[in-house]
């Protein structure tokens, strides 16, 4: 998606941000004034709930559009934190608002991406629904067009999933028998 909302951006100003592991991009209750563009590396939204435990929004990697919903809200409503290094180009949220104004493309560019952001999280939402790991999994894996992910990234699908790597394990052990 960002190829065809790159070109329309390249005009707009822009600076590029290093984070280290673990380093918060924003804070939920900060103001918004600019939207990431991830670079390289892999940053988390997370809404950290009151027993501590985080749930993950989004896994923004190169190419996405970090909390792009944020361009329409006066503060952030979760954390972004990097999942490893990371790198992003950041603009003004003005330069943004008003390059949707001034250009009907990139307005409908812009309306697409959100579409398909809002499709991924209904399937987000219908796998964190159903009751089983079993089933989550076969959910996760026909979204995923039946990859698996990187070896020590098990971690994440189980939280992608709602469920316990632990939980994730057993049922990926039993599968293998």
């Amino acid at each position: 998606m960002l190829q065809s909302i790159e070109p329309y951006l390249r005009d707009l100003r822009a600076r590029q941000q290093h984070f280290a592991t673990g380093q918060h991009l924003f804070h939920r209750g900060d103001p918004v004034t600019h939207m990431h563009i991830v670079l390289a590396g892999s940053i988390h939204l997370v809404r950290y709930q009151s027993d501590g435990s985080g749930l993950i929004l989004q896994r923004a990697g190169p190419g996405s559009i970090l909390a792009e919903a944020s361009l329409y809200s006066g503060i952030y409503h979760c954390d972004a934190v990097a999942f490893g290094a990371a790198d992003t180009r950041v603009y003004a949220k003005v330069s943004l608002k008003k390059l949707l104004t001034r250009s009907s493309e990139f307005s409908d560019i812009w309306a697409h991406h959100l579409a398909q952001e809002l499709q991924s999280t209904r399937l987000r939402a219908e796998i964190l629904s159903l009751r089983t790991v079993a089933e989550r999994l076969d959910a996760w894996m026909a979204w995923n067009a039946g990859s698996f992910p990187q070896k020590g990234e098990w971690k994440l699908v189980a939280d992608q999933i709602g469920v316990s790597p632990e939980a994730l394990y057993r049922e990926i052990a039993k599968r293998r028998q």
